[in-house]
């Protein structure tokens, strides 16, 4: 594998040095430096803005038809990349190659999905009410520039969906992905500006986390702001948006439960929840997380779980046999550490992990923990790691409250062989995204969103894209 010379894309240049200096970008499973990123200063910032300003002018004007075809050349150009893109990704990334691969090909189908859809932005004619009037007309146009801030876990998928539905709309994007993983990224706009995307339409910058953010969002240019992240951070750019007035889509992560209802097929339930639990080394916004098992399942599926996690395969991502690749960086272990052990010390039992692997990388063991404390930070906060909790249950009643019982609402799932149930599950989980008997909630077809502090709106399906336009109404009066 190697990997690229790192470069920012601004205003149709390809930047090797830039003023706000320079980062190494680390190999998580060895630690070793793979690159040195340039890092975008308030000059490089400015220009970018700008340039997307000019971008989205020019690129407005293709039809939808057009936008299509460059956008499908793009697509033609990931896929007959992927290997190299899905490698770039697992170096700096440090999950599976076999995941990569699937995030590069996924990310290509959601694109397509959005290049499709804007074909179908339709609008609608209104009668009118009065004499006069000879049409009104409700139609839907691109919001212009956007600012889009995606983190490290998905470094192709997650700015892929910004990507393709700002530029499926009519937009132009400044993109920044995470200081940790921009190779991808990078892999994926050369894909856009070969196809035929203008130059200034997409920009791609990387530096200081908070200013880039503050300086893009107070740039008069930039109409809209697209973020995947923490609640923290998610709150402080809605402030900032909130200050301009500007368009504000924030998916803030999760806290997803799983209820494993005593009718489920335990096996099928243990089966399907390990790989999910346990993919991407669990850096997965909506990666289960609280499994509540009803009390007759409960030693059984305690067991299962220990066992498969304890099974899996942790190694480099680019070893063919590895399940669990390591934690994207250092900082992950210091934080699994802390979950651990305060929730041990409130009374937590450990039933197998819980501490960094001995080897070179940043690796940190499958856990599995039970009688969790309420008041830990483990029961009301988003680990973003290879952590589970288990707890029993004894009536349906009691495991929604349980699984309610979180300021996120992003994904939640459940197992059961009853119809009624899963309708019941399904319509009183507070979840966008509620998976019965299945985790596979993401999907370019359907909206990806989150209630509560997971954000809100939706990225991906027809919701993605509309929220890159604007609603226009236009009335056409006959002169008297």
């Amino acid at each position: 594998m190697t990997y690229p010379q790192l470069a920012l894309h601004v205003a149709g240049q390809w930047l090797t040095q830039a003023s706000g200096g320079e980062r190494d970008v680390i190999n998580p499973a060895d630690e070793s430096v793979l690159g040195k990123l340039p890092l975008a200063g308030q000059a490089e910032l400015a220009a970018a803005a700008e340039a997307a300003q000019r971008g989205f002018l020019q690129w407005r004007r293709l039809s939808a038809l057009e936008r299509f075809t460059v956008l499908r050349r793009a697509t033609d150009l990931m896929r007959s990349r992927a290997q190299h893109i899905a490698a770039v990704l697992t170096l700096e990334q440090g999950k599976p190659l076999t995941e990569a691969l699937r995030e590069v090909t996924l990310s290509a189908d959601i694109i397509d999905f959005q290049a499709e859809e804007a074909k179908r932005l339709y609008g609608r004619t209104v009668p009118p009410r009065v004499p006069g009037i000879l049409s009104q007309t409700v139609m839907r146009q691109p919001v212009g520039p956007v600012a889009a801030f995606t983190p490290w876990n998905f470094p192709v998928n997650l700015p892929s969906r910004k990507l393709g539905s700002a530029l499926a709309a009519g937009c132009s994007v400044v993109i920044k992905p995470a200081e940790e993983t921009p190779g991808s990224c990078m892999e994926v706009v050369r894909c856009f500006l070969e196809a035929g995307v203008p130059p200034d339409a997409l920009n791609l910058v990387c530096g200081q986390a908070a200013e880039v953010s503050s300086t893009l969002i107070a740039h008069e240019a930039i109409r809209k702001v697209s973020f995947t992240g923490s609640v923290a951070v998610g709150k402080l750019l809605g402030e900032q948006c909130a200050r301009g007035v500007k368009r504000y889509t924030p998916e803030l992560g999760g806290h997803a439960p799983v209820i494993v209802c005593e009718d489920a097929d335990l096996s099928f339930a243990l089966k399907s929840s390990i790989p999910a639990k346990f993919r991407n080394a669990g850096q997965v916004c909506a990666s289960p997380i609280r499994f509540y098992v009803h009390r007759t399942h409960f030693d059984a599926f305690a067991q299962g779980l220990v066992k498969g996690a304890m099974a899996l395969k942790i190694g480099a991502g680019s070893d063919a046999s590895t399940q669990m690749g390591p934690l994207a960086h250092a900082g992950r272990l210091d934080d699994m550490q802390r979950f651990v052990d305060e929730a041990v010390a409130m009374g937590a039992r450990l039933l197998c992990g819980g501490k960094r692997v001995a080897r070179p990388g940043y690796f940190f063991e499958p856990t599995v923990l039970t009688d969790v404390p309420a008041g830990c930070r483990l029961a009301r906060e988003e680990p973003f790691g290879p952590i589970a909790t288990l707890a029993a249950f004894d009536t349906l009643d009691e495991a929604i409250g349980l699984a309610n019982a979180s300021r996120y609402g992003l994904g939640a799932y459940a197992f059961t062989r009853d119809l009624v149930t899963a309708h019941r599950l399904g319509e009183e989980i507070e979840a966008g995204m509620v998976g019965i008997n299945h985790f596979g909630v993401s999907q370019p077809e359907l909206p990806f969103g989150g209630w509560k502090e997971s954000g809100h709106g939706q990225e991906m399906g027809l919701e993605g894209l509309l929220a890159y336009t604007d609603v226009k109404t236009v009335v056409v009066g006959v002169p008297s």
